[in-house]
């Protein structure tokens, strides 16, 4: 006989789903084989405890040898645990044998219904236990199904199916109806938790609306929210109101599926790294920003980048900002954690942080700033040996009459718009104009032009003015070529000799057409290629070193 064991908390539709394998013709089901060992152990009391104690195998021992591997009569035996029913001290075949999948259900829905026999508690609702015995299984390289007892509900007939197909049994039509009442499988503490399953004779829908949560349950829910959360990442079928359809996406670098990350105070892992609904990022894209790159165990240009968020924090009026140095310390820590030490690329944002009710206001940011370090392997993201292509958006660049581009600011639905017309033309990225018309720079990046041997670059009055365009702008000089800073007309772009973009994420990249017209000979240009080698050079050589780092 083959055992199947399906883990559960409390009040999590496992009964009813006890009852559903009940129906087949091949499998024998058990009702919590391990409850009066349980109480025995633990000394819980239930109303029913002198009476279970008296009828049930108490030895937890003898529950699993001879009881859950005991010989039977069919193909199949079905035994439903309570997560927390899992005791030291139990004998190891109770999980190296058999086949096992776990049933979870959100706490806000099992919360409010868990009072009617003894108080809710977290130990009574077993989801830490629950992520143990998820952990334990992966650990023995038998990671369990997963199934969601909302899914359930929704759509009974393709969760079990998909559960069947997951155990490797073959599914059965009759595991969605049985008669009303009770069955003779019942522990007997059916009567005081299972009178409105005995009303039933299927799968009941899941009601539209839920039920008024009880705030009394409140920190327990804060608690046992999390742990939820940690096992439905691994349902293979989700679904809710708002749930995509789409397959998740595969990742430009897959490395960075497990990264850890800085949000707050505090390094959390990839999935947990969010912030609240109620910060200003959020509400209304209040936040500033600044992209740096990791060069063979160096922060390039670490302090300018830290002047700018310095300077656009102010220029936004955040107050209770973090220091330099405890920025530096988070910046630090993210890195070494991760083990990212080069070929690195990080997102630093700070946000004016959380409000203490929705609005527009700052004068609801009261718990200071929100940091958050985001690292992740990451080379550079353009073509910077064969070139890119560029073409020109009709969403012009903003005015510092309206928003100030010197600002570097989160809110960037400016350059966003810009992009969408770069992808509608399946080219890498868009010109963006000022207000007359002259170039200002690309929807990511500043931008630059060679004609007869002299480098030009629009002024920044309308465009960021990059920490990467201000690094190749003294590089120009170095390499002893003429730098003109001045408004330029978008024909003259289209009739430069060579056109490269600079920004953190693509360093150097040269551009090889634009709107159509082949930029010089359509290759990368003598100057451009000076340029590069002299870039790579400089943040080869120089940078502030993250402590702790050794070469290798």
């Amino acid at each position: 006989m083959e055992v199947i064991h399906a883990w559960s908390a409390p009040r999590s539709l496992s009964t009813t789903l006890l009852y559903s394998f009940a129906q087949r013709d091949d499998i024998e089901v058990l009702d919590e084989p391990l409850y009066a060992a349980f109480l025995k152990s633990t000394g819980v009391d239930r109303p029913y405890r002198d009476e279970l104690l008296s009828k049930m195998e108490c030895d937890g021992e003898k529950v699993v040898k001879d009881i859950i591997y005991g010989p039977g009569k069919k193909k199949y035996r079905f035994c439903k645990h309570i997560s927390k029913q899992r005791l030291l001290g139990l004998p190891s075949e109770l999980m190296s044998k058999g086949k096992h999948f776990i049933l979870i259900r959100n706490p806000l829905n099992i919360l409010p219904s868990f009072e009617k026999v003894h108080p809710s508690s977290f130990h009574e609702l077993g989801l830490g236990e629950l992520v143990s015995i998820y952990s334990d299984l992966c650990q023995m390289g038998t990671p369990p199904a997963i199934i969601d007892a909302d899914e359930l509900q929704r759509d009974p007939e393709a969760t079990l199916r998909s559960l069947c197909d997951d155990l490797e049994i073959p599914f059965q039509a009759s595991m969605l109806k049985w008669e009303a009442g009770p069955i003779p499988e019942d522990g007997l503490w059916a009567p005081w938790w299972y009178e409105t399953l005995h009303k039933s004779t299927g799968f009941s829908s899941p009601k539209k609306y839920p039920q008024t949560f009880p705030l009394r349950h409140y920190d327990l829910l804060e608690q046992c929210l999390p742990l939820y959360n940690i096992l439905r990442r691994h349902v293979k079928h989700k679904s809710s109101l708002l749930t995509s359809t789409l397959t998740p996406p595969s990742l430009p670098v897959p490395e960075n599926a497990k990264l850890l990350a800085w949000v707050g105070d505090e390094i959390v892992p990839r999935e947990m790294a969010k912030v609240s609904v109620f910060d200003s990022v959020v509400q209304g894209g209040d936040s500033v920003w600044e992209g740096l790159r990791i060069y063979k165990g160096k922060v390039f240009k670490l302090e300018e980048h830290l002047d700018r968020l310095s300077d656009s924090a102010k220029a936004l009026a955040f107050n209770n900002v973090p220091t330099r140095e405890e920025i530096k310390e988070a910046i630090f820590r993210t890195l070494i954690t991760n083990g990212m030490f080069d070929n690195t690329h990080i997102r630093l944002s700070l946000t004016r942080g959380k409000k203490v009710t929705s609005g527009m206001s700052p004068a609801f940011n009261r718990y200071g700033c929100t940091l958050i370090v985001l690292a992740e392997w990451k080379p550079p993201v353009y073509d910077n040996d064969g070139g890119i292509v560029l073409v020109t958006a009709t969403t012009r660049r903003n005015s510092p009459n309206n928003l100030d581009s010197k600002i570097h600011h989160n809110n960037l639905l400016n350059n966003i718009l810009a992009k969408i017309e770069s992808n509608n033309a399946n080219v890498d990225d868009a010109i963006m104009l000022d207000k007359d018309g002259f170039v200002s720079e690309t929807n990511a990046t500043n931008i630059f032009m060679v004609k007869k041997d002299r480098v030009l670059t629009p002024h920044a009055d309308y465009c960021l003015p990059g920490i990467t365009r201000a690094t190749v702008m003294e590089l120009v000089v170095k390499e002893n070529f003429i730098l003109e800073e001045r408004r330029i007309s978008l024909s003259e772009f289209h009739t430069a000799d060579e056109v490269w973009t600079t920004g953190t994420m693509g360093e150097l990249s040269p551009v090889v057409k634009i709107d159509g017209r082949v930029i010089g000979e359509g290759k990368v240009g003598p100057v451009t290629r000076r340029l590069q080698s002299a870039y790579k050079k400089l943040t080869d050589g120089s940078g502030v070193p993250i402590p702790t780092y050794q070469e290798p």
